[in-house]
Formats: C-alpha cells, sequence, structure tokens
C-alpha cells in the first residue's frame, strides 16, 4: 500500500477506539474540524482530503479520520463486526470523545455525511456546526444507471478508473496517481472483505429523524453530481430547520476534491463567522 504523503503538511496518527485501531491525519491549530470521507472503493482520509487540509490547517486544528474498514484503520472480520451505518455512528461518536474534540465542527461527504449526520441525531452536544456535501442519509434515489453501475466497483483498475469518472465531474481529470493509490487501498484483500460486508447496507434515515435534528447545517451539492442528486441536496434543506445551502456549478460528488479553494473558502465561513448562530 502506498504511503499518504505526510511529513510538513499533516500528522499521520493511530488511536484505539472501542478496540478498533484508528487512523487519522491531524494539521494546524484552532478550533476542531473533523473530515469524515466517503464510502467509494479506495476511499480515504488523504484521498479525499489531501487538497483541503492544507488550507484550512492555519485556521483549524484539522482531524481527517478513516472510517472503519478504509485506509489504514482497522478492518474487523465481517463475521464478527457487522458495518452498519450504525455502527460507523457509533465509531465517530466515540472518536469525537476519545480526542476530546467537542464540541466539534464536522464535515461529511457522501457516506461520511451520513456518519456526521447520524453523530448529530444522537449526539448533538458533540456537534458545533456541520456540512453534509453530497451526502448520503436520505431516500432520494440516483436514476443514473451509468453511475450505479459504476458505483458497484469490479476490482479490477479499469472499474476503478470507471467509479472515479462517475464520482468527478466532467471536467475534472483523473489524476492517474491518485488512481493507482485507490486501487492498492482497495485491493487489500481485508478491504474487499469489508467493502462486500456494506454493499446493500442502508445509508438512510426516517425523514422524520433527520428533521429533528438542530444542529446548524451547510448543505453543499455539485451541480452535475449523478450520486448525490440535487433533489436529494434540496430535500435535506426542506427538512433540516437550520440549514443553508451551496451548490458548485461544474461540479460532481467530489466537491471537495474538484473545487478545493472554493469548498473552504465557504465552509470556513460558516464555522467561524457569527452570523450562522442560530437562536436557542
Amino acid at each position: 500500500m502506498p504511503a499518504p504523503q505526510v511529513g510538513s503538511q499533516f500528522a499521520s496518527r493511530y488511536v484505539s477506539v472501542g478496540g478498533l485501531g484508528t487512523h487519522y491525519l491531524e494539521a494546524g491549530s484552532g478550533p476542531a474540524l473533523l473530515l469524515i470521507h466517503g464510502g467509494g472503493a479506495g476511499a480515504d482520509s488523504w484521498g479525499n482530503w489531501k487538497d483541503c487540509i492544507p488550507r484550512y490547517a492555519p485556521r483549524f486544528r484539522v482531524i481527517a479520520v478513516d472510517m472503519v474498514g478504509f485506509g489504514r484503520s482497522d478492518k474487523p472480520n465481517p463475521a464478527e463486526f457487522s458495518y452498519s451505518q450504525a455502527d460507523r455512528n457509533t465509531h465517530i461518536i466515540a472518536f469525537i470523545e476519545q480526542l476530546a474534540l467537542r464540541p466539534v465542527n464536522i464535515i461529511g461527504n457522501s457516506m461520511g455525511g451520513a456518519t456526521a449526520l447520524g453523530v448529530a441525531m444522537r449526539r448533538p452536544d458533540l456537534i458545533r456546526r456541520m456540512v453534509l456535501m453530497g451526502a448520503a442519509g436520505l431516500a432520494v434515489d440516483n436514476p443514473d444507471p451509468a453511475a450505479r453501475q459504476a458505483l458497484a466497483f469490479d476490482f479490477t483498475k479499469e472499474g476503478m478508473r470507471k467509479l472515479m469518472r462517475a464520482l468527478a465531474g466532467p471536467s475534472y481529470p483523473i489524476d492517474e496517481s491518485l488512481l493507482e493509490y485507490r486501487f492498492a487501498l482497495a485491493s487489500d484483500p481485508a478491504a474487499k472483505a469489508a467493502l462486500a460486508a456494506m454493499r446493500g447496507g442502508k445509508l438512510t434515515y426516517p425523514e422524520e429523524e433527520v428533521a429533528r435534528v438542530k444542529v446548524p447545517t451547510l448543505v453543499v451539492g455539485g451541480k452535475l453530481d449523478r450520486i448525490a442528486v440535487l433533489a436529494r441536496t434540496y430535500r435535506f434543506l426542506e427538512l433540516l430547520e437550520n440549514s443553508w445551502g451551496f451548490v458548485l456549478p461544474h461540479c460532481g460528488h467530489w466537491v471537495m476534491m474538484e473545487a478545493p479553494e472554493q469548498f473552504v473558502l465557504m465552509t470556513s465561513d460558516f464555522f467561524l463567522s457569527d452570523a450562522f448562530d442560530v437562536a436557542s
């Protein structure tokens, strides 16, 4: 497995969380900001957030975690661990408490968005403000059959290329080194078993439970997202009382990778400005 490019920009750290070895990247100082990657094959903290972390670091203590089953975090045997969304929520809740991040600003992409939302639903006391970017969590289906097929991923290098092409907007150039990196992560036997266990798992919550979340939330979407379609972004805005929305043109599911400068700028303002305070 190729090593992430850590050093002056990122520190690579490990912590045991509920008996699970959990890897994370850390940089900067200031208010705590937790970044949670998506659930596509080969996803991890470095591949998803490497262009955002150095941009956040001057103003935040940035922590980008590998969810259980991904990256360098533990990948327990599916016979002993269910890899359910509830398991991911429990793991991240324990991670926040273990690192004493409360109250934390949190950003979740895709499956990471469903996880951030799950934390907000179960433990709103742990979160100060939340960004949902191309988030899972609602049963608003993607109608694009080609994108659905690419998400299935067949564990070939060409399959990884199709997956990345489906996740990114059409103008985003596929980085061959990132493709190789993600393919190496996804090819690990334990990662394969974990991904197989996750397939078909439920990533949604009842709308009435989502509507009870009061954490101030910025809902971000890519206008060309073929996975978390705009209808889902709009539905989050309808359900979440204390929510704002931002849609970026020319972007797909990977807004943080396709437009990192814009994404960091608008989310930093959301986290730091008193203008986004809501009445309690």
